[in-house]
């Protein structure tokens, strides 16, 4: 069965007059995360839209790289994507029902967090159309807050994505510009793992939105050796 036939037979509880925030606060154990989690990247990318007031070509071509959606679930997407944008409850709800779902006691938001993966999309369709508005810096901020993610590990992602004639490769890989190579090493390594997409549908990531592994690896793998290029020529 396929993740959109899944999807819409979890939306069906929406005829009896349930919202979708309701139906979402239900998928709480596998194999309905991975529903949840693509619920979650359309709802928020639905209130995410609203934040600067305009759905533009490129970011919807942006959500169908993040997931894979074969034409003949095409209108199962579009219906989540329309309730999510028609339905009261706040972003802010959306948010942290997500974080709780996902958030793992007693442990940080980090690389290894789905729920990093979950913002990791949000900005991959947030700056798809090369621009990045104030408004959608706000949002993912907002989002990034009630998900529990500590401002290095936001800067991160916002480092990874957002359009910047020459990014910060030590911002990229969320380490200090003074922090040793072998240190560096360790976290682009501990990167590198996290961002396989086995770890990543390990996680609760669905295999149709793995392809966000691909930049993700594309932008580490471009600041570490931006990195040892840089070190060379100091020494």
């Amino acid at each position: 069965m396929s993740l959109w036939t899944r999807i819409s037979e979890a939306l069906e509880a929406l005829r009896q007059g349930e919202s979708l925030s309701e139906v979402f606060g239900r998928l709480r154990t596998p194999p309905e995360r991975t529903v949840a989690f693509t619920i979650a990247v359309i709802a928020l990318s639905a209130k995410m839209a609203k934040a600067d007031g305009l759905v533009t070509r490129d970011e919807v071509t942006a959500f169908r790289r993040v997931f894979h959606i074969p034409p003949a679930d095409e209108p199962a997407a579009a219906r989540v994507f329309n309730m999510a944008r028609e339905d009261v409850a706040g972003f802010e709800h959306y948010a942290d029902r997500i974080a709780r779902m996902f958030r793992e006691k007693g442990k940080p938001c980090g690389a290894d967090s789905v729920l990093c993966d979950l913002m990791e999309g949000l900005f991959y369709i947030a700056a798809a159309d090369g621009k990045y508005h104030p408004a959608e810096d706000a949002f993912l901020a907002r989002v990034a807050e009630i998900f529990g993610m500590d401002d290095l590990a936001f800067r991160r992602l916002r480092a990874r994505h957002v359009p910047d004639a020459a990014p910060d490769p030590y911002a990229v890989l969320g380490v200090s510009s003074d922090a040793s190579l072998e240190d560096i090493r360790a976290v682009y390594r501990a990167e590198v793992r996290q961002t396989h997409p086995d770890q990543m549908i390990a996680r609760g990531v669905p295999e149709e939105a793995v392809q966000m592994a691909e930049q993700r690896m594309q932008a580490i793998n471009r600041a570490w050796e931006e990195i040892q290029d840089s070190r060379r020529k100091q020494a």
